[in-house]
């Protein structure tokens, strides 16, 4: 038995009685009130995995729940959303590994602070859920000791929304759904599993990929879905494959010796087409392109689908053909042979989501066994948090910078003039 695969079962289980449990009114807040609004608090992956896909499967919404999310350190999110909130409807889910990721924790005792002052410090056990396994701190925060869900140091947060990270999805619509995903995940993995090399959608997606990285000199791919739900679909991707493809240095300890991730980046397709489509078509850097096209639409009109379809062929029609008429000025000219690839499916369904997902998971992995790089880990990732927590209480006024860099002294002295001049 695969360790930790009787873990996640008992998880799972957890996750749908839990689920069923809020649903149905037998989990309740303090004051006997059902829960109408979930708050999910992360970052990175414990954010953009749910909130990606919450806003991808918005029809699946349960009627009576309302998703949001809050991750950013200033606080900002959590103060726009305290007037949507009813503290005695509003069910907080804090997602952190070790439960005290920087960001996350400043957030959730923020919510707690709040839940506190309206309802009592007694209602925090019954208004906070926790994906961790730090039980020392959970304890300390006062997590109800049946509203904790595990979640281990081997789900690298990139790859986390299939675990109890996904539980605000799953609360936001229903554990069949979220179940559903898993299954389309789960087909996909099947696939990659299976099928051989020429015919295999990862492994042909990270040829393609090394193919315009390494051969042309691509430095950025675009991904553009047809279908306004998966706008947060570009950003869920970028964490995806530029932290896991962000590396310079080999498993074997040695430099790499060529260049080993794109900068992702993207929006929904029409929206697109108004803004950065004209470096595509005319620009002076070759981009390569996912096209991702839903042929039924997910909401509430086919002929508006329709239209992004037109729109998404022309679109990848005019990358490949160019356009250059005898006679027409220079400035008209479109170079043509832009490459692009379309990714064609039925529909938007929490299955296909899911499918997705583990395609660019495993097209990930491929690129990094060719590469000869570790796609797990994220060391550049782990300095940023180290120096930020030396900093804190500098900016804050409580010590004083011991550091050497001059740049970071200079610009402590300016927020500290520009802080007392207001």
């Amino acid at each position: 038995e695969t360790p930790g695969v009787r873990e996640l079962w008992e998880v799972l289980a957890w996750m749908e009685e839990f689920v069923e449990g809020v649903q149905s009114g037998a989990i309740t807040g303090s004051t006997g009130q059902r829960f109408t609004d979930i708050v999910n608090i992360g970052i990175g992956g414990s954010d953009l995995g749910p909130v990606m896909a919450s806003k991808a499967l918005r029809p699946y919404w349960n009627i009576d729940m309302r998703f949001h999310s809050v991750s950013n350190i200033d606080g900002t999110q959590l103060a726009d959303i305290k007037d949507e909130l009813d503290p005695e409807r509003t069910l907080f889910i804090v997602c952190s590994k070790t439960f005290t990721t920087l960001e996350t924790m400043t957030n959730a005792n923020a919510a707690r602070a709040w839940i506190a002052a309206r309802l009592g410090k007694a209602a925090i056990r019954d208004h906070f859920v926790a994906a961790s396994t730090n039980h020392e701190a959970m304890n300390e925060f006062g997590v109800h000791p049946d509203y904790r869900f595990g979640f281990w140091d081997w789900v690298g947060g990139r790859y986390s929304v299939w675990s109890a990270v996904g539980l605000s999805l799953a609360l936001v619509t229903s554990m069949t759904v979220f179940q559903r995903v898993l299954a389309g995940g789960r087909q996909m993995d099947q696939h990659f599993r299976s099928a051989p090399m020429d015919g295999n959608m990862p492994v042909v997606l990270a040829m393609l990929g090394i193919w315009y990285n390494n051969f042309f000199g691509a430095q950025s791919q675009a991904i553009l879905p047809y279908d306004n739900r998966l706008e947060r679909f570009p950003a869920y991707l970028q964490q995806l494959q530029m932290e896991s493809s962000g590396k310079s240095v080999r498993m074997d300890g040695k430099p790499v010796k060529c260049a080993t991730g794109m900068v992702i980046w993207g929006e929904s397709g029409n929206n697109a087409q108004h803004s950065f489509y004209q470096l595509l078509h005319q620009g002076t850097r070759l981009v390569p392109v996912d096209f991702l096209l839903p042929a039924r639409s997910s909401g509430a009109s086919q002929f508006q689908q329709d239209l992004a379809i037109a729109n998404c062929l022309a679109q990848s029609e005019a990358l490949m053909d160019g356009f250059d008429e005898e006679g027409v000025e220079s400035y008209r000219v479109h170079q043509g042979n832009n490459p692009s690839n379309t990714i064609l499916f039925e529909e938007l369904t929490p299955e296909t989501l899911g499918q997705l997902i583990a395609l660019y998971e495993h097209k990930v992995f491929v690129e990094g066994v060719v590469w000869g790089i570790d796609s797990f880990d994220q060391w550049g990732v782990e300095l940023g948090k180290k120096v930020a927590r030396s900093l804190a209480d500098v900016v804050s006024g409580g010590a004083r910078y011991k550091g050497g860099n001059a740049s970071t002294r200079n610009l402590l002295k300016q927020v500290r003039k520009r802080r007392q001049s207001t």
